[in-house]
């Protein structure tokens, strides 16, 4: 056997340069009790959560590799939710920063969670368009709602009632009863996509959002609620007027499901509010009392409104009436009962405008007790904006109290490079250009500068040059952070640029068919006495079509220049005469780089191969199909023949020129890789994507094995497609409106199996035991029995127990699809253990849970099945008693709980008294202080 060449894996080291996403939702939370101060966001995978005063990041919530797609706080702060693009959600604890549950159920991004008000249930929806409500205390899924027809956009609980309402894409609101989980209303009054939806004015009105400039008002009347039953349903609700917009075509479609009798609940439309954007509604949302409202589109505005309360409304009525009565005096007429009501728009009051610094993406909201109204806004540049509103003053005027930016770019990095010691990174946008410290990943320097499109330290790392997209060449320098020059180089943009291997000059390549050599120059300054860096023009060498990249051989012998026109050309440097033409891409080359020792050159294109080729003879030694899209950067490693290629389809790749292999992906971009940049040491790899986000990677001392890298490979692909089979069907189950909530992972493959695995090794136990006993009833004396390794390790239990324990292992979360896979060939033994667990009384609620999914399940099979009438006589006998004994215990509890608050709150009403005492002692003894010192004066 040959030797294998040694290869060591990089491994991902950070994230930085990104503040927020705006994929998904932003959320206020309180960190340390305080609200409004924390605020979560998602940043690809991980959650952040900032400290607007101070502009910090206090807490990151690390994911694993899918991006985070919605948030939703709990009701008592202590816990945030957190959707993934892949369907799961996983719930961590604000304190600790740990993910403590993990559910799966959907299969496509989830867009929308919320919590119920004591925060026991979690309700999530989905691409998918199913809703799937959780139970967080269990941490298990309690029922799938199938009933919308594309993804589903936001769902609600309302407080009062076990109701849920849900709007989609497909045009429909639908209203569930949770007691029998079905769909038993349907709102159909919109013309286009829901987009967001609120409950206002005590969960009396709802108001949803669409695709125009209309927010449709809705009354809810409880079927309940309604103490005369013969009113006219023609009676016009309160708050409907003439100034509300009426659709009568809308209101003729509003029910699809429409009955002779309404169930539970009676919609009608009030009327609608009018926005002042005519996009879409982007995110439609209230604060926590319900009264404040807030809504925006795909621009910049966000709009404010005020929902009055019904004393408010009251009040407004009254002052009202005594109007029309005073106009009615003096008219001398009837006063006229249509002119009392209150029109929709004096109910739901616009209060102001805020206008952000860009785009909109997300927003949240929170009312603070003084009346204050905290608004933090996510917006799409890469930027966290939090406003203050006072509702109080006469003319509400938004005032921006702070904003997060320094963290990141307003715009996609273009361009990336490292300095010579490998400390310092450079990053350059459309905007600003970022000097990053490498260790600590704090940016050190930002300067503005014009649309970057290529860049590079000039030697020694004190100055950087940059490349711009109109044809110019900027000089920073770093030290103070100024521009220092700025040369016309190109008619049109600077493509490339490279520094020749003497550190004398540069070349730059552009889109006037140029290719131009400079060298840096010291000139005297005309503020200053010392000299400074400059840079001058030397040679042109002039071509036939746009040049996208330009590299140096390392003895600088030869240029390396890629055209638009497919080919790459290569020149000798001292004479510019032309020696070879590389031709074989199909579409422009985009990327290339000349190895250390100067004999191959790597070309990446837009056709996604990636050629390797001899640079003596400009042969081409392989072609490899890189990407799955355009290959946008290539570099080797230094001293090396490996080299790392960056793809549109978001992966960076390591190859070995040598054998043409493929060596490892690394992945965690979630979007387009524009560039990346080797560190001088090959230890680092700096990467820059479409999703705003800049990764480190580091070189580890990790060997890495091919073989055992395609296996790993093999087994990630194999795990996807046993996600995506099709989903075990319950028999005798239809497919209706209602399902399971979980859904087949590997996880639940792996549960099952390894209880299929405790089965045999019981199984086998048993048998043993067996022939045991009958040998030490032949020997006459006790032979000593051998115990299995496993239940040694286990501290010698039972092989019971030993089932048990196994069974116990299995995430709350996974036990119904973990059963579900469990074939029915172990279901007799597992009900004969269930039963003799239950009669020790270990575990009741979560084998009675078992017990009866097993049950459902396999009712066929289990009640034809004569041999196992007599385990379920008895698993009948000792489930009932041991329940209603843990019911006891339960409910002795309870009482006793009880008994505790009531004396608690009866010593702190004491207490309180007594705490007022002492306060008004203190006033009466600072009084009499303040006498004295103003006696004392006079």
């Amino acid at each position: 056997m040959g030797l294998t060449r040694q290869y060591l894996r990089y491994r991902p080291a950070a994230l930085f340069g990104l503040v927020a996403s705006a994929r998904g939702n932003v959320a206020l939370v309180a960190l340390r009790g305080e609200r409004g101060r924390c605020v979560a966001v998602p940043a690809c995978e991980h959650v952040f959560v900032w400290d607007t005063r101070k502009g910090e990041k206090v807490l990151i919530l690390k994911g694993l590799k899918q991006e985070v797609s919605c948030l939703c706080p709990s009701p008592d702060g202590l816990h945030l939710a957190v959707g993934y693009e892949d369907g799961s959600i996983r719930v961590f604890s604000l304190l600790s920063g740990e993910a403590n549950i993990t559910f799966n159920g959907h299969k496509a991004a989830v867009t929308a969670l919320q919590y119920d008000h004591l925060g026991g249930r979690l309700v999530s929806g989905s691409k998918d368009t199913d809703v799937i409500v959780w139970d967080v205390i269990n941490e298990s899924g309690l029922y799938r709602l199938s009933g919308h027809k594309d993804a589903v956009t936001q769902v609600l609980f309302l407080k009062e009632k076990n109701l849920l309402v849900t709007s989609g894409k497909d045009m429909l609101v639908k209203w569930w009863d949770l007691d029998t989980q079905h769909c038993f209303k349907t709102l159909a009054g919109h013309r286009t996509e829901v987009w967001g939806m609120a409950l206002v004015s005590e969960e009396k009105r709802l108001i949803t959002g669409s695709a125009d400039s209309e927010l449709r008002v809705w009354d809810i009347t409880y079927i309940q609620e309604v103490k005369d039953p013969d009113e006219p349903e023609s009676k016009k609700s309160k708050g409907s007027s003439p100034g509300a917009e009426e659709n009568t075509e809308e209101d003729e479609t509003l029910e699809l499901d429409e009955q002779p009798e309404e169930r539970l609940v009676k919609c009608s439309k009030v009327g609608s509010i009018m926005r002042e954007g005519r996009d879409r509604v982007v995110t439609l949302a209230t604060d926590r009392t319900g009264k404040i409202l807030a809504c925006h589109g795909t621009g910049a505005v966000l709009e404010v409104f005020s929902v009055l309360s019904e004393e408010e409304v009251q009040k407004k009525l009254e002052k009202k009436m005594k109007k029309a009565k005073k106009k009615a005096k003096q008219k001398s007429e009837e006063e006229p009962e249509r002119s009392v009501e209150l029109s929709l728009q004096e109910e739901i009051q616009r209060v102001t405008n805020i206008r952000a610094s860009s785009k909109i993406k997300s927003f949240d909201l929170i009312l603070s007790p003084k009346g204050e109204l905290k608004i933090t806004l996510l917006l799409q540049n890469n930027i966290i904006e939090s406003y203050n509103l006072n509702l109080s003053a006469q003319v509400p005027q938004a005032v921006r109290a702070s904003k997060i930016t320094i963290g990141g770019h307003r715009s996609d990095v273009r361009t990336l490079a490292f300095s010579s010691d490998n400390i310092a990174i450079l990053s350059a946008s459309a905007e600003s250009v970022k000097i990053w410290n490498r260790s600590t990943l704090q940016c050190i320097r930002t300067m503005d500068c014009e649309y970057a499109l290529c860049s590079l330290f000039v030697p020694g790392d004190r100055q950087v040059i940059i490349g711009t997209k109109t044809g110019k060449l900027q000089l920073y320098d770093l030290a103070s952070g100024s521009l220092m020059e700025t040369l016309n180089a190109h008619d049109g943009a600077v493509w490339s640029i490279a520094l020749s291997p003497d550190q004398r000059g540069f070349v730059t390549g552009g889109a006037d068919k140029c290719v131009k050599f400079w060298e840096f120059d010291l000139v005297k300054d005309e503020s200053s006495v010392q000299k400074r860096l400059s840079m001058k023009h030397v040679r042109i060498l002039q071509l036939d079509e746009d040049v996208l990249c330009v590299r140096y051989s390392p003895n600088q012998k030869l240029l390396a220049v890629s055209l638009l026109d497919c080919t790459v050309k290569i020149f000798y440097v001292d004479t510019l005469k032309f020696f070879l033409s590389l031709y074989g891409h199909k579409l422009p080359v985009l990327c290339m780089d000349i190895s250390c020792d100067g004999t191959l050159i790597a070309t990446g294109s837009a056709d996604r191969n990636v050629k390797i080729w001899g640079l003596d003879f400009g042969d081409c030694h392989r072609s490899l199909f890189a990407h799955d899209d355009s290959v946008m950067y290539l570099q080797f490693v230094a001293k090396s023949h490996l080299f790392f290629t960056a793809g549109k389809d978001g992966k960076i790749k390591q190859w070995d020129a040598d054998k043409f292999e493929h060596i490892q992906t690394l992945e965690g971009h979630h979007q387009e890789v524009w560039c990346l940049a080797l560190s001088p040491n090959g230890d680092y790899v700096v990467s820059a994507s479409h999703d705003k986000s800049l990764r480190l990677w580091e070189r580890t001392r990790e060997p890495l094995v091919l073989e055992e890298e395609r296996e790993m490979q093999r087994e990630a692909e194999y795990e996807e497609s046993v996600a995506k089979e099709e989903q075990p069907v319950v028999a005798g189950e239809t497919q209706g409106e209602t399902g399971l909530a979980g859904k087949k992972t590997i996880e639940t493959i792996k549960a099952a199996e390894r209880i299929m695995e405790a089965i045999e090794l019981y199984r086998e136990e048993m048998a043993k035991l067996k022939e045991h006993k009958a040998i030490c009833k032949a020997a006459g004396k006790e032979v000593p029995f051998p115990v299995n390794p496993i239940l040694r390790a286990y501290g010698n239990i039972t092989p019971s127990a030993y089932v048990l324990e196994v069974f116990k292992k299995v995430k709350s979360s996974e036990l119904e699809e973990s059963l579900l896979v469990l074939p029915f060939s172990y279901v007799p033994d597992l009900l004969r253990l269930f039963n003799e667990y239950i009669h020790l009384g270990s575990e009741i609620e979560l084998l009675c849970r078992a017990l009866l999914f097993l049950l459902k399940i396999h009712f066929g099979q289990i009640t034809s099945n004569h041999m196992l009438v007599t385990v379920i006589e008895n698993l009948k006998k000792t489930t009932i008693s041991r329940v209603s004994e843990a019911r006891d215990v339960l409910g002795f509890n309870m009482a006793g709980l009880q008994h505790l608050k009531r004396e608690i709150e009866a010593k702190d009403e004491v207490t309180f008294f007594a705490d007022a005492t002492d306060r008004f002692e203190e006033k009466k003894r600072k009084r009499k202080k303040k006498e004295k010192m103003v006696l004392a004066m006079l």
